[in-house]
């Protein structure tokens, strides 16, 4: 006799909201790009659109459903398509964007949403030869930036200066498919076209953990961080079978579970909450979200249920947990992108009680920082500040980002100055020898053009010597 398995999430059921709820008339990207193309936090719902003689994507306030006008404004400012968006843990109104025109921008939103065309961005970061594809913020240290872009390099960025602090080259020998921040931002993990997923401390550009062929099929793959440590990856079989993969960062030879899923296409997008260890896989153009439970018991990833919808998606949006309504039991909320909508989606457990659900909210991340930009580069780490969600999360003030340059004009200056030598300087004439010279000059042109032109007058006793 088989035993159904315990689980508080067996029952989790989702739902997609009335249309009027939903975001109509948004002509959505049709990049050919595996990124979710869509960004959520509690304030703002950004989406990546259709846009010409350029990229642009939309920042609508959360509360501003129904049909979107045409002329809605836009944040415009990237000459390229738009491949990906995220928005900062830190501050609800600051947004960063990778685009095909090899730049990352970011972006303050005014506090009530966009009311003109936004195309200046706070600060623009150049160092990319070649499209970027994948953006991600530090998830505990403040205007920390990371990166990646099909020239097969990741830059980690400090947005407060503007500056690019590590660039990690040679690492990866092809296009990185997928970059995730650990839950203290001390490593990432990445997805590599050369089918081999890394373990990398950014700070000291070494990869602590790999593993070849990782999933053997020649679509993409994807990898995230889990709460534990652990690594979680999706991919292809050999035969084009979709695969789920988990892995011990430590010991990196054997999986610790392999699923086999379908033989469809679309690239699993997985979404993670750490809070109850769910995670969520979102195939694009699928029409089905599948969720599974992460333990310690074998065969430790263990399958919960499936969504399922008529239409296919084109990307996905993932809110943070503090943007979720506790009153309704609801544990994650998407906004599933279709071809010219955006529609919500909530994951609720049905519970009796109206009673807050400890079990279902422990504290989660919030989005006060830990540590500094300068601190994390110097080597410091900073678990998550955590919120209890007992009352609601009520947002915060959040303050502007300021981007403060170092003067790179004066750097050079007095590099150059340190290169010219005490022979240089003396054998350059001095300024004022040299203005003195000029002069000289000047005043016998003078005298001579004058001579010329009262000649031709025939002013002849203007110069009784020349008679």
């Amino acid at each position: 006799m088989r035993v159904v398995r315990a689980s508080k999430f067996r029952h989790v059921f989702g739902q997609a909201l009335k249309n009027d709820q939903c975001y109509d008339d948004i002509r959505v990207s049709r990049v050919t790009w595996d990124s979710s193309f869509c960004a959520v936090n509690p304030k703002f719902v950004a989406i990546i659109i259709e846009a010409s003689g350029g990229g642009a994507f939309l920042v609508l306030p959360l509360n501003k459903s129904g049909r979107i006008d045409k002329a809605y404004p836009t944040v415009c400012g990237h000459t390229g398509p738009v491949l990906d968006i995220d928005w900062c843990p830190h501050n609800d109104q600051v947004i960063a964007s990778g685009s095909e025109d090899c730049t990352v921008m970011v972006w303050q939103i005014p506090e009530n949403g966009l009311v003109t065309g936004l195309s200046e961005p706070v600060v623009a970061l150049e160092g990319h030869s070649k499209r970027v594809g994948i953006i991600t913020w530090h998830p505990t240290a403040r205007n920390v930036l990371l990166s990646a872009g099909c020239d097969n390099l990741i830059i980690i960025w400090n947005v407060g200066t503007g500056e690019a602090m590590i660039q990690l080259e040679d690492m990866h020998p092809d296009v990185i498919f997928s970059a995730c921040w650990n839950r203290n931002g001390s490593l990432i993990c990445t997805a590599c076209k050369d089918k081999t997923i890394r373990v990398i401390d950014p700070r000291k550009e070494e990869i602590v953990g790999e593993k070849e062929k990782a999933h053997e099929g020649a679509r993409p793959m994807r990898a995230i961080f889990l709460s534990d440590g652990n690594v979680f990856t999706t991919g292809f079989s050999r035969m084009s079978e979709r695969q789920l993969a988990l892995w011990n960062p430590q010991a990196m030879d054997e999986a610790i579970s392999v699923h086999e899923m379908d033989t469809s296409n679309g690239v699993l997008l997985p979404f993670y909450d750490p809070d109850t260890n769910v995670v969520y896989l979102c195939g694009k153009g699928d029409s089905s979200i599948r969720y599974f439970e992460i333990t310690d018991e074998a065969p430790f990833v263990h399958y919960l249920s499936t969504f399922t919808t008529k239409e296919p998606q084109r990307g996905m949006g993932y809110m943070p947990k503090r943007g979720l309504d506790v009153n309704k039991c609801e544990i994650a909320r998407f906004y599933k992108l279709h071809e010219r909508k955006c529609e919500p989606i909530i994951m609720t457990v049905p519970r009796k009680s109206d009673l807050f659900q400890d079990d279902l909210y422990p504290d989660t991340a919030g989005p006060d920082c830990a540590i500094e930009a300068e601190d994390w580069f110097e080597g410091k780490n900073g678990e998550p500040i955590l919120i209890s969600l007992k009352n609601g999360y009520v947002p915060g003030k959040n303050r502007d980002l300021k981007v403060v340059k170092k003067n790179i004009l004066d750097n050079k200056l007095s590099k150059n100055t340190e290169k010219r030598g005490p022979a240089n300087k003396s054998a350059s004439p001095t300024p004022s020898r040299v203005r003195t010279s000029v002069l000289k000059v000047d005043t016998r042109l003078g005298q001579y053009i004058n001579i010329i032109v009262c000649i031709s007058l025939g002013m002849y006793s203007a110069f009784p010597g020349l008679v």
